[in-house]
């Protein structure tokens, strides 16, 4: 049966970040990453941004060049899928039914995206934006005319390809379950802030938006219809309500886990000799008082990818990260430090109508994250101070004068 000394489930960010770290490391076996699209490792952010507003091509979001996979000797299977696992014969087996053997296994997997469960979910022009094909498809959609679009969710995916459409004079509709956009990530200053900014260009912006069905006439999607039997009219509809971790195959082998795979400070799951990393991985993360959540993020995929490669190569290091994100929606730059679960106070750092302000999020005085909107100065100084759960007073941290850095020494 086919050996590898490592096989890395998934071609994503995670995948490739942790088939480079190996090799940074030390290992000099067989490295083989198994990657469901045809695609070499790609990255995933600009298929929402620049990617999908053809301001770059393919060649330029490839994490590396094709060559660079051959320098270092990392193999790439394509266009192929895991379907199940064998823990105690540290085997895999792929969907032509070809079998693996691994001395270890790193599973990222990632997700899929959430599909919608009403009636006309899967008529044609329904996309999603996960995947290079997605992207492709949409923009295929664009050129053949598509001139009125519904975006169903009000995450950063459906924000940002909602900001992309307007550049190509395309009517938007963003429709939103919640009373609010980025209400399960950010707090209402924030939400405020990129509802007008949508709305400024031209976006219909619906909170509270009720989904009865997607309409269609031969096949294609002609309008979404609201629960009150109002129809919106649409020649494609993007859907962005998140996306499901892709872990059936270890949690049918026996893992741990349920909103994805479990996983411990190195980022081991409870079968042998079996890694986790990035969005499917779920893990008690310190910027979360501990709690047990995924990070959907390239730092998190990044990160933990670094700190498995460490463990096979004999260098445990557990995984400590200070998460962060960003998002670019026309002329606004979102960066993130830190995570606001569960904050008390969400204090307004200048001033919104000013475009670069920040957000600060404190939990019983002391400072969890930051969302900082063109402002660079604050993101970066604001980061020692989530690191060190500082405890600032809020009128310190609303003086827009005063530097984070300063307001923290002061």
């Amino acid at each position: 049966m086919d050996y590898a000394d490592v096989i890395i489930v998934g071609a994503g960010h995670g995948g490739a970040q942790a088939a480079t770290a190996l090799r940074q490391q030390g290992l000099t076996g067989r490295i083989l990453m198994i990657g469901r699209e045809p695609e070499i490792p790609y990255e995933r952010p600009p298929l929402s941004k620049e990617y999908l507003a053809r301001e770059k091509t393919f060649d330029r979001i490839c994490i590396r060049p094709a060559q660079f996979w051959k320098d270092k000797a990392i193999e790439m299977r394509l266009g192929a899928e895991v379907v199940s696992l064998d823990p105690a014969a540290h085997s895999v087996t792929l969907d032509d039914g070809s079998q693996l053997t691994y001395g270890n296994l790193i599973w990222a997997a990632g997700g899929d995206p959430r599909r919608l469960s009403c009636s006309g979910a899967d008529l044609d022009g329904v996309h999603t934006v996960r995947t290079k094909q997605d992207a492709d498809c949409l923009m295929a959609s664009l050129d053949a005319g598509a001139k009125r679009a519904v975006v169903i969710g009000g995450g950063y995916i459906g924000l940002e390809a909602a900001a992309v459409l307007t550049k190509f004079d395309v009517h938007v509709t963003l429709l939103e379950a919640l009373p609010r956009v980025l209400a399960r990530v950010a707090g209402e200053p924030l939400s405020e802030f990129f509802q007008a900014a949508h709305r400024a260009h031209g976006v219909v912006l619906r909170a509270n938006a009720r989904i009865d069905s997607i309409l269609g006439a031969n096949g294609h999607v002609t309008g979404v219809k609201m629960s009150d039997g109002e129809i919106v009219p649409a020649d494609i509809v993007i859907v962005g309500i998140g996306i499901n971790p892709c872990v059936e195959p270890l949690l049918t082998a026996g893992a741990a886990g349920a909103n994805g795979v479990n996983v411990d400070e190195f980022c081991r799951t409870s079968l042998p000799n079996v890694y986790a990393i990035g969005d499917c991985a779920a893990h008690a993360n310190a910027f979360a008082d501990n709690a047990v959540i995924r990070l959907e993020s390239v730092q998190n995929a990044n990160d933990m990818a670094i700190t498995a490669a460490g463990g096979i190569c004999g260098h445990p290091s557990p995984y400590s990260s200070t998460p962060w994100f960003w998002s670019n929606q026309y002329d606004l730059r979102l960066q993130t430090v830190g995570l606001s679960i569960g904050h008390d106070q969400a204090l307004v750092r200048g001033d919104p109508a000013t475009r670069s302000f920040s957000v600060v999020y404190l939990k019983d005085g002391r400072v969890i994250a930051l969302d900082c909107v063109n402002r660079v100065k604050d993101y970066v100084q604001g980061k020692k101070l989530v690191e060190a759960r500082a405890h600032v007073s809020s009128e310190k941290l609303l003086n827009f004068e005063l530097s984070l850095k300063d307001a923290w020494g002061a």
